[in-house]
């Protein structure tokens, strides 16, 4: 059952809540409370009251709610008060686990603080922090820092994703499969309503990302997500930006230290009252984009994060297959370049062509499915492009020494290819 109203905060005694049996949940939710089933002797039960909102550092009714939802606001006045309603009466009626809200009021010039105050002392597990500055990411920052939850979360104050991918989107960072979580507009089975000229514009900057990083997250900028408080606190001395790029930048310095992000698609209904400037955050996020990308490129980013879930230490079966599938097709594209091109460039160039120009491509398809990397080591690589390209060439020059024709090129190239691959493999065996 989803709540899509303002109704008023219900009066329940906390006895009845508790002893009040659970709703019918969707699928998707009775998936997650299966995988939480093993937490669920520790989970404290959803609070109705006092009517006062607890302080920031003050636990909720005798310890801290298991997750603290943050809305980032500034200049809300006319939407704020129906979304922490609509968002607190979901979270009463059909949130299995203990919660708090917390609104986080960015310097707002019109009514917002004041609003949100009045709200805090009406609902129970309501909050309100007030910030001098402005910035989603200077929002996220303060509340997560100061939060006593294990798990924190964030919403656009429009509400914008359907509430029932809450409980899916928490459930692997309760049972520390994964450190962070977020809901993904771009994932398959995700179903978006929104107009054709933010469309474009989130899949051209989410591709780029993709491009540039490497990177297997498909949206960066749902405003949907959750995060373990204690790795959130690790990554947040890390990231630089306090406006827009915050999302992408927290996503790809976790992604870059090897944190496992779980990506549930999403239903999402676009706000058309936005007051996103659109030209302004994709300035912002292509500058802070190439900053990163220098970051990392310079050997930056690396961070001492604890993983619930280390990754296996060997996996070369997997790494070899991936190499031998991704060199495969790099042999026959080659091939096929070598014989367009030996007319007009004899063996030796068409060699060279046929070498350098797939070296891109499988440099950075080894990097990413191979080595798993958000970046090639592009010099390393290129010191073993340089030493196939002597190899092969010298082969070529020795063939036409003693006579050799297109066939005995053809034959010795499918010898000398694969044994540059198995150099490559060594070399390049570590980066990762």
């Amino acid at each position: 059952m989803r709540d899509r109203g303002s109704p008023e905060p219900s009066n329940e005694p906390v006895a009845n809540v508790m002893s009040r049996p659970v709703v019918t949940l969707s699928t998707s939710s009775e998936w997650a409370l299966t995988e939480l089933s093993v937490l669920t002797a520790t989970m404290v039960p959803v609070i109705s009251s006092p009517a006062t909102a607890p302080r920031l550092d003050t636990p909720t009714d005798g310890g801290p709610a298991t997750l603290d939802i943050v809305l980032p606001v500034f200049n809300e006045a006319a939407v704020v008060e129906a979304s922490v309603r609509r968002l607190h009466s979901y979270l009463s009626k059909e949130f299995p686990l203990s919660w708090s809200i917390t609104v986080a009021d960015n310097a707002s010039t019109d009514a917002t603080g004041a609003i949100a105050d009045g709200l805090a002392t009406q609902l129970p597990n309501v909050r309100v922090c007030h910030l001098s500055g402005k910035g989603r990411g200077l929002a996220l920052r303060h509340a997560w820092t100061t939060s006593i939850s294990p798990i924190v979360a964030y919403m656009d104050i429009d509400l914008s994703t359907d509430l029932d991918a809450l409980l899916p989107m928490i459930a692997p960072l309760l049972s520390e499969h994964s450190e962070l979580a977020i809901g993904s507009r771009l994932s398959a089975g995700a179903r978006v309503a929104r107009g054709p000229k933010r469309e474009l514009i989130s899949r051209c900057y989410n591709l780029g990302l993709r491009a540039l990083f490497a990177t297997q997250i498909r949206d960066m900028q749902c405003g949907f997500k959750a995060i373990r408080a204690d790795v959130a606190r690790e990554l947040l001395d890390a990231i630089e930006d306090d406006a827009w790029f915050f999302d992408t930048e927290l996503l790809l310095l976790a992604e870059h230290n090897g944190l496992r992000i779980h990506q549930v698609p999403v239903d999402w209904t676009d706000d058309a009252d936005s007051q996103v400037d659109i030209r302004a955050t994709a300035a912002g996020d292509v500058r802070g984009a190439l900053r990163l990308a220098r970051s990392f490129l310079a050997g930056r980013g690396r961070i001492e994060v604890r993983e619930a879930h280390p990754p296996p230490r060997d996996d070369f079966g997997r790494r070899l297959v991936a190499f031998g599938t991704i060199g495969i097709f790099s042999t026959v594209a080659s091939l096929v370049i070598f014989l367009l091109l030996r007319p007009a460039f004899g063996a030796i160039g068409a060699n060279l062509a046929a070498v350098s120009t797939l070296f891109v491509a499988n440099t950075w398809l080894n990097a990413r499915f191979t080595w798993r990397r958000a970046r090639p080591r592009w010099l390393r690589a290129i010191g073993v492009l340089a030493a196939a390209l002597v190899l092969t060439s010298a082969a070529l020059v020795g063939i036409h020494a003693v006579g050799g024709g297109l066939i005995a090129e053809i034959g010795v190239l499918c010898v000398t290819w694969p044994l540059a691959g198995i150099a490559r493999f060594l070399t390049l065996a570590h980066d990762r």
